[in-house]
């Protein structure tokens, strides 16, 4: 059944979101990643079939991670080292990019930004790229972060008027974490919020207060951010601290790594914090989606902010403030014993790694990851890719701890896509993925659907309101490109990357003439 929501809940989400663009990484600012297009629904989803396929000619690697943006009917979409323009209603390629060969880790690209004809794309060697959107040539290359140190990049940009926000990856080495706002025109930097605080200011008295552990601290910032423009609020996940599974030399909180933050546009200054994993010591950063949602909480209307976090807790904060409203699992976990009066997870010691091995639900994959989550108004529910598994978690570090400073072995894993009630944390039902490792992302829709994809290579469309399989197909490979959804020229399309192939679906032409 349904939940009916209140209609200003519905009628401002829905209008935030484009029917004919894909203009940011999650579709508009909120990261609900919800369409309001209906054309294809329950009663036709099983008529879907492919209207194009564009083969990238990148078949093996990291595999396709990015988000499509799509301007006047133009798609712009990456792998670690391209870009390609595409046209949008047939598939024909436009032009193509291939960046320098380069020393930067090719784990993924997950985008790009847009500003009035320029796009903006973080190099696996973490440099930012700006190129003229209609012929693809460079206009600037600017260097981020040193690869040399071991720092490298992923993320699409976050285009906010006229600043480029962009973060950072590198945890595998003893680095700081920042986000940094460049002009979009020239490339100067305009400010950089620093994860880690310099001593004396806020924050830095959660690290130990002799010894140089907060120069090692990490706090990476590698998944976009999302934005409230009424409150003039960006809100941004940071990663895990370091050493990654020994916190015995960094006691202590250890702000502003693994939490939730609000920053200024403008100037880069901090609002506030939320720390979804204090002192972490199992790599479960807090990167995932900020999604923003205004609606009732509880019998009252708030600005809220929901995150369905690694560690497998989902929270609800009043995005004005950060203050925590609910603090729940959403995942099966054993290594909490329960939340502070902050609303944060409270680590159990007898969870931390050990030389022996310690079983601990999640892995350190998490109970969700990268894979983007979405909100869907009609229904009232958060869509996400879960992990159900248990790693063992080993430290093994001697003399000074830096970089992982052990290991995890994830001995059982089993995906699902649940349905979260957000003013619950309840799951409301939820889907077999298969076992091992999920990397889909979801798409919600007006029409009543839910897209996403399972290990075994499937692209699927569920009913948003059971779960249940409306239709499916199989890609060649398991999706990791979040789906998006467009309408041009009155037809819609769902689009979905996987094994190198970007594939579009609609309908039959002659059930939409």
């Amino acid at each position: 059944m349904r939940i009916l929501l209140p209609l200003f809940l519905t009628l401002a989400l829905q209008a935030q979101t484009p029917r004919d663009s894909w203009p940011t990484h999650n579709g508009d600012y909120s990261g609900k990643r919800f369409s309001p297009l209906k054309q294809i629904n329950k009663s036709n989803a099983a008529m879907l079939s492919m209207a194009w396929a564009f083969q990238t000619d990148v078949s093996s690697g990291p595999g396709l991670k990015s988000t499509p943006l799509l301007v006047d009917g133009t798609l712009y979409f990456t792998e670690p080292d391209d870009i390609w323009s595409v046209d949008a209603r047939s598939g024909q390629q436009n032009w193509h990019y291939h960046y320098r060969n380069n020393e930067g880790l090719h784990i993924g690209q997950r985008g790009l930004g847009m500003y009035q004809g320029r796009l903006y794309f973080e190099t696996p060697d973490a440099h930012l790229l700006c190129l003229d959107a209609h012929s693809g040539e460079v206009q600037w290359d600017i260097v981020l972060a040193d690869v040399k140190l071991g720092y490298w990049a992923t993320m699409a940009p976050l285009v906010i008027r006229n600043h480029v926000l962009v973060g950072v990856s590198g945890d595998f080495n003893d680095l700081h974490g920042f986000v940094d706002s460049f002009d979009p025109v020239t490339g100067k930097l305009q400010w950089r919020w620093d994860s880690l605080p310099k001593p004396g200011e806020p924050g830095s008295e959660t690290w130990p207060k002799t010894g140089d552990a907060i120069e090692h601290g990490g706090g990476m910032t590698w998944i976009t951010g999302t934005y409230d423009p009424d409150l003039n609020l960006v809100y941004w996940g940071t990663a895990n601290p370091n050493p990654v599974l020994d916190g015995s030399t960094r006691p202590g909180d250890n702000l502003y790594t693994c939490s939730i933050v609000a920053l200024n546009p403008d100037t880069g200054k901090l609002v506030w914090a939320f720390q979804p994993s204090p002192h972490d010591v199992h790599d479960w950063d807090a990167v995932q989606t900020p999604v923003l949602v205004d609606g009732d909480f509880h019998g009252s209307p708030r600005k809220l902010l929901l995150q369905a976090s690694r560690n497998g807790y989902y929270f609800v904060l009043d995005r004005t403030d950060g203050k925590a409203l609910l603090s729940v699992p959403y995942e099966r976990t054993n290594w909490s014993s329960g939340v502070d009066k902050q609303g944060r997870p409270v680590g159990n010691p007898e969870k931390y790694p050990s030389a022996a091995g310690t079983l601990v639900e999640p892995d350190a994959i998490g109970a969700t990851n990268w894979m983007s989550p979405s909100f869907s108004p009609e229904t009232g529910m958060l869509y996400v890719d879960t992990h159900d598994s248990f790693s063992l978690y080993y430290a093994y570090s001697t003399g000074k701890a830096e970089g992982f400073a052990g290991r995890d072995l994830t001995v059982w894993s089993r995906c699902h896509l649940r349905a979260i009630d957000y003013q619950t944390g309840k799951c409301r039902w939820e889907h077999d993925l298969g076992s091992g490792w999920n990397w889909a992302g979801v798409l919600s829709t007006a029409g009543g659907l839910v897209f996403t994809g399972d290990v075994h290579g499937n692209v699927l469309a569920l009913d948003a309101d059971t779960g249940a399989t409306l239709w499916h197909t199989h890609a060649g490979g398991q999706a990791e490109q979040p789906p998006i959804t467009y309408e041009l020229d009155g037809r819609q399309y769902v689009l979905v990357g996987a094994h190198g192939v970007v594939y579009s679906f609609a309908l039959p032409e002659k059930l939409i003439s």
